[in-house]
């Protein structure tokens, strides 16, 4: 008789750590074995995959020393009530074998609500898309018409022929964009004192006409170019406030609110220096050929894991653990040296292992955004390991 198709409500998860070494089935062995009989015969882990009431019971496993640490999870199509009570009785596991063990609970997921959170999702941007094809073609039409007006009242000032608005020579306020394309969005929203640098390189001209304004205004989008066309800004003219895209946005494809928002919310521009002033962090001596290699044979193993490995310095490992429990982890920890994981390298990640005075090598899967230097952490990817 086949075993009736088991419809997943909830996923138990919970870790397993033994004080000896001790192999997957033995694992398995004991979670039936110490479950049976506690409860009626309806709670028998057994007769309920028989049932098709719970599934699979996955076990993973890892030797870390003399001790045996792993995970269960048990996937359930019980109600919440008997998902909880297999959860106790499977915590309630004491020993695997000869050896002392201790059973935590780390989560019971709800696959229904992740399902309806994914389909509410889903709805969101069906919406989206509909809304975004209704728009009339008429209104298309006056949008390309708006466009064509708007870029006809683009003026070129100079021997470099700079792009601005048409007001920019008679206004005593300016605002300093990067191309045209954002000139033509702040003049949508009418603002006609626009004028952009094109580049990196600012042209003599706009630092002649510049020099003379009361206000210099540079609004730049809010990624690394906007950064780069700063720094080159700040050098170059005077400018009294910095205003920002947000965070991953440009300036030419802001609405009315957010282009209002920005200017409002536009800083001196030395604050807006001392924000962007932290280049990411490189390394600075290359790490020891032989544990280059070692490293770089570890990628195969953590990459895709969502795990860490820290090893010491001669290259001994030290530890293994979720991705998640890594700040905690450097924080309790002093003796680590390379630290290889499969996550992002953050800012608080390099601040904790700065702490430890050491010399330590943080390996990510990629760099966060903004990180500033601290001496005595090298960082770099994975990607730049595999090219050492």
């Amino acid at each position: 008789m086949a075993t009736p198709t088991l419809a997943t409500k909830y996923v138990i998860e919970v870790k397993i750590e033994v004080d000896g070494i001790v192999d997957r089935n033995d694992v398995i062995g004991a979670t039936f074995g110490q479950t049976e009989g506690i409860f009626s015969s309806e709670l028998d882990l057994r007769e309920l995959q028989r049932a098709g009431r719970i599934g699979r019971i996955d076990v993973s496993i890892q030797v870390q020393g003399g001790k045996t640490i792993g995970k269960i999870t048990i996937p359930s199509g019980l109600d919440r009530f008997y998902t909880a009570l297999i959860a106790a009785m499977i915590e309630s596991l004491d020993r695997v074998g000869p050896y002392p063990a201790k059973v935590t609970i780390e989560k019971i997921e709800d696959l229904r609500a992740e399902k309806r959170k994914k389909i509410v999702e889903r709805a969101r941007a069906i919406l989206y898309e509909w809304e975004r094809k209704k728009i009339p073609e008429d209104d298309e039409i006056l949008k390309e018409l708006e466009e064509s007006v708007l870029k006809a009242k683009v003026v070129e000032i100079g021997p470099e022929k700079v792009e601005a608005g048409p007001e920019v020579l008679s206004s005593e306020e300016v605002i300093v964009v990067e191309g045209r394309a954002d000139i033509i969005n702040l003049m949508r929203y009418g603002y006609r004192n626009v004028i952009a640098v094109g580049g990196v390189k600012i042209p003599p001209s706009l630092q002649d006409l510049l020099a003379k304004k009361k206000k210099v205004i540079a609004f730049l989008d809010g990624d690394r170019g906007g950064d780069m066309v700063l720094r080159e800004l700040a050098q170059s003219i005077k400018i009294d406030l910095v205003a920002r895209a947000p965070y991953g946005r440009e300036v030419e494809e802001l609405n009315a609110k957010e282009v209002e928002d920005a200017l409002r919310e536009a800083q001196p521009l030395a604050e807006a220096l001392r924000r962007i002033k932290a280049e990411p962090v490189q390394v600075v001596e290359p790490i020891p050929p032989e544990f280059s290699d070692k490293l770089a044979r570890y990628i195969g193993e953590i990459e895709g894991t969502l795990m860490s490995v820290a090893f010491d310095n001669g290259f001994n490992e030290l530890w293994r653990k979720p991705v998640s429990e890594l700040a905690q982890q450097l924080s309790e920890s002093r003796d680590y040296k390379y630290v290889l994981f499969d996550g992002v390298v953050t800012q608080r990640l390099i601040d904790i292992a700065a702490s430890t005075g050491g010399e330590v090598y943080l390996i990510g899967a990629r760099l966060g955004d903004n990180l500033s230097f601290k001496p005595g952490v090298k960082v770099l990817t994975m990607e730049k390991l595999r090219q050492h």
